[in-house]
C-alpha cells in the first residue's frame, strides 16, 4: 500500500520584511497558520524614524487583517517570549540580518523554531551566488549584473547578445537637472490612502512615546510608500507607466524642490517583500518591449532592482559580520548631533541641508543624495563607518540590516579598501553644482577652496585627499585627482582651515 505523506500543518512565522504572497501562498504554505510577531525589544531597540516603524507595523497588521482568521499577531517583549507563548514550534523563512539570523539558529536549539526555509525574497538564490562568487578573481557589480541579466534572459536577445547590443547605458543617463527648471514635471508618484489601520498605528506610536518606551527620530507625517500587496502592485503600475521613461536620463539628478524626480520609490515595498524582484524586472522590460519607454531608462531601473539590490543582499552574506567592523581609511570621528537629530535646518550648505531635512521629513533621500550628498559628508569628515551605516538603516524608511553595510562601508565609505568600489566616490562641490540646483542659494561657493565663502564640499575633498594621500597612492583611478591636489598652492591654508571647520 502506497504511504500518504502527512500535511505539515506548522505555523509560519513571518518578520515585517516578509509581507508578500510569495512568502506565505505558494503550495508548501499556503494551510498554514501565519505568525506576525510585534516585538516590543524589536522596534524600541534602537532610535529608528517615526515614519519607517509605522510602516513596518502598519504592513504586518494589512496583512493580518487581509489573512483574517488565518493570521495571528503575538505582541511580547522578545520575538522568544512570543514563540514560547504560542507554543508550538514554527517555520520561518531566512530573515534579514547576522543578528536575527543567529537568533533563529539559537531558537531552532531550543526547539521554538522547526525549520528554516530559504527566503522568497530575491531572484537568487545563497547557493547559485556562492557558485557565481567561487569562479570570480575579484568582485564588481558589473560581472554580477551581466550573469544576472543572461541567468534570468532579462534585456536579451537570441543568441546570447544584450538588447540593442549594450550591457549598460550609464552614458545616456547622467544628464543635469534641467535648466531653470525647479521640478522635473513628471506626473506625480502613487500616494495611498491612509485608513484605519494607519490610524491605529500612529495611536500607539504615540502612546508609546508618551510613556517613555518609544524614542523615535524624524517627522511623523502622512503615509508615503505602499506597505500592502494591493498597493504595491498600484504603486509600481504608476511608475512604469508614467513615470519611467524619465527616471533614466535624471537619475543622477537633484532638485531641492522636487524630492521625487521620478525615482521608483519602490524599495519600501520591495523591502517589506511586497514585490518579487523578478516580478518588477519583467514588468519593466515590456515597457521597453512594446515601445513604451527607453530601453536606457528600463535598462537604468533594471540594473537596480536586479542588479545592485541582489549583489547587496547577497554580498552581506558572503562578507559575514566581520565587514561591518571594515575601516581601511580609520575613520573615527562620531557623527554630530544635528546629523543624528535629523536637524538640517542648522545647516548652511544648501545641498547637505535638503538631503537631511528630507531624511527627516520622509526617511527617504535618493541614490544620489545618499551617495554624493550625506556619504560624500562623512566620507570627507572621517565619520565613523560603522555609526554611520547603523544611521542609515534606521533613519531611512527602507533601511534594513542588509541593505547597507555595502552600500555605506564599501560603496560610500571606502572603508573596507576597494573589495566593493574601485575608487572611492568623493567629489567637490563642483560636482554638486553641476548635478543639482543647490548651489544657486546656497551661501558657500563651490569654486572657492579658502575664505568665508569655501565650499565644505570642494574644500573638504581637498583636505581630506591630502590626510589620506598614504592611503589613496595605491589606487591607480586616484592618481589624476591625486596629482592635482600636489599641485595647489593654496594646500596647507585648506587644511588649517578644515581642521577648524565645525559649521557646515
Amino acid at each position: 500500500m502506497q504511504s500518504v505523506a502527512m500535511r505539515d500543518d506548522a505555523p509560519l512565522w513571518l518578520f515585517g520584511d516578509q509581507l508578500g504572497p510569495h512568502f506565505h501562498s505558494g503550495p508548501e504554505h499556503r494551510h498554514r497558520e501565519i505568525v506576525l510577531i510585534e516585538s516590543t525589544s524589536a522596534l524600541t531597540r534602537r532610535p529608528c524614524h517615526r515614519q519607517k516603524l509605522h510602516l513596518v507595523l502598519s504592513g504586518m497588521r494589512h496583512l493580518a487583517d487581509e489573512l483574517g482568521s488565518r493570521a495571528r499577531i503575538v505582541r511580547a517583549d522578545t520575538y522568544r517570549a512570543a514563540l514560547r507563548e504560542l507554543g508550538t514550534p514554527v517555520v520561518v523563512h531566512e530573515p534579514g540580518s547576522h543578528a536575527a539570523a543567529a537568533l533563529v539558529n539559537s531558537m531552532s536549539d531550543e526547539g521554538l523554531v522547526r525549520e528554516v526555509v530559504p527566503t522568497a525574497g530575491f531572484a537568487r538564490s545563497k547557493d547559485s551566488f556562492a557558485r557565481w562568487a567561487r569562479a570570480q578573481r575579484r568582485f564588481r557589480m558589473e560581472d554580477f549584473y551581466r550573469d544576472q541579466r543572461q541567468k534570468f534572459d532579462v534585456l536579451m536577445e537570441p543568441g546570447g547578445s544584450p538588447a540593442q547590443g549594450r550591457w549598460n547605458f550609464d552614458s545616456e543617463n547622467r544628464h543635469r537637472p534641467p535648466k531653470n527648471a525647479s521640478d522635473l514635471g513628471v506626473p506625480v508618484p502613487w500616494h495611498p490612502r491612509e485608513d484605519s489601520v494607519d490610524d491605529q498605528v500612529r495611536g500607539d506610536l504615540d502612546q508609546w512615546e508618551r510613556d517613555g518606551a518609544l524614542r523615535a527620530i524624524g517627522a511623523d507625517g502622512p503615509r508615503l510608500f505602499a506597505v500592502t500587496r494591493t498597493e504595491a502592485r498600484a504603486a509600481l503600475r504608476r511608475f512604469l507607466h508614467y513615470r519611467l521613461p524619465e527616471f533614466g536620463p535624471y537619475q543622477d539628478a537633484m532638485l531641492d524642490a522636487d524630492w521625487s524626480m521620478a525615482h521608483a520609490l519602490l524599495s519600501v515595498p520591495m523591502n517589506l517583500g511586497l514585490l518579487e524582484p523578478l516580478e518588477v524586472t519583467r514588468a519593466a522590460e515590456r515597457e521597453y518591449r512594446s515601445g513604451k519607454a527607453p530601453l536606457s531608462s528600463v535598462e537604468g531601473f533594471i540594473r537596480q532592482v536586479l542588479g545592485w539590490r541582489e549583489y547587496v543582499w547577497h554580498l552581506y552574506w558572503h562578507f559575514g559580520p566581520s565587514y561591518l567592523r571594515a575601516n581601511e581609511l580609520n575613520a573615527t570621528r562620531p557623527l554630530p548631533e544635528w546629523w543624528k537629530e535629523l536637524d538640517g535646518d542648522q545647516l548652511d550648505a544648501e545641498c547637505l541641508r535638503v538631503a537631511l531635512n528630507g531624511v527627516r521629513d520622509r526617511g527617504w533621500a535618493h541614490h544620489i543624495q545618499r551617495l554624493m550628498v550625506l556619504g560624500n559628508h562623512a566620507l570627507q569628515r572621517d565619520y565613523r563607518p560603522a555609526e554611520l551605516t547603523e544611521w542609515f538603516a534606521t533613519a531611512f524608511v527602507d533601511g534594513f540590516p542588509w541593505v547597507m553595510p555595502v552600500n555605506v562601508i564599501g560603496m560610500s565609505q571606502h572603508a573596507d579598501g576597494g573589495r566593493v568600489a574601485t575608487k572611492p566616490y568623493a567629489s567637490g562641490g563642483a560636482y554638486i553644482n553641476r548635478m543639482s540646483d543647490s548651489c544657486r542659494s546656497c551661501r558657500f561657493d563651490p569654486a572657492q577652496r579658502v575664505g568665508e565663502d569655501a565650499c565644505p564640499f570642494t574644500a573638504g575633498y581637498w583636505a581630506w585627499m591630502h590626510r589620506h594621500e598614504k592611503q589613496l597612492r595605491g589606487n591607480h583611478r586616484m592618481r589624476q585627482p591625486l596629482a592635482t591636489m600636489r599641485g595647489l598652492a593654496d594646500l596647507d591654508a585648506i587644511d588649517r582651515q578644515e581642521r577648524g571647520r565645525h559649521e557646515f
